[in-house]
């Protein structure tokens, strides 16, 4: 049996959300929402998941029990592209036992998600 992975976030506003996600992420947000209560955001290619916000009444009240890590080769411009988009800084830059790094963001409803340095290859 073939199992195929969709992700669906609660969100208040799915359209402010999808916004940001989609820039974030480089997907399409669907044509087809209809103001219901899943907006689909397309991915880019095969093999990468479709994520889903799901319009959900009551605010986001505490840390996320799953979260995005978000790789890249650099992790400054990330960063900061990912601030520009309405994204925010939670605390400093982690460092890694293993010499890589990442930043804990919060997404515009305060989602929390990191972006890794992903290390060269060795």
């Amino acid at each position: 049996m073939t199992v195929r992975l969709e992700i669906c976030l609660d969100s208040e506003d799915p359209v402010r959300l999808a916004s940001f996600w989609a820039a974030a992420l480089g997907y399409q947000v669907s044509p087809s929402w209809d103001g219901a209560r899943y907006l689909a955001l397309l991915p880019p290619g095969p093999g990468f998941p479709k994520l889903y916000l799901q319009r959900v009444s009551e605010p986001k009240a505490t840390k996320n029990r799953i979260h995005f890590d978000l790789w890249t080769g650099r992790l400054g411009p990330e960063v900061e592209r990912l601030v520009a988009l309405g994204a925010r800084r939670l605390g400093e830059v982690v460092e890694g036992s293993r010499g890589n790094r990442w930043q804990v963001m919060a997404d515009p409803e305060g989602n929390e998600f990191c972006v890794v340095e992903e290390l060269p290859a060795s």
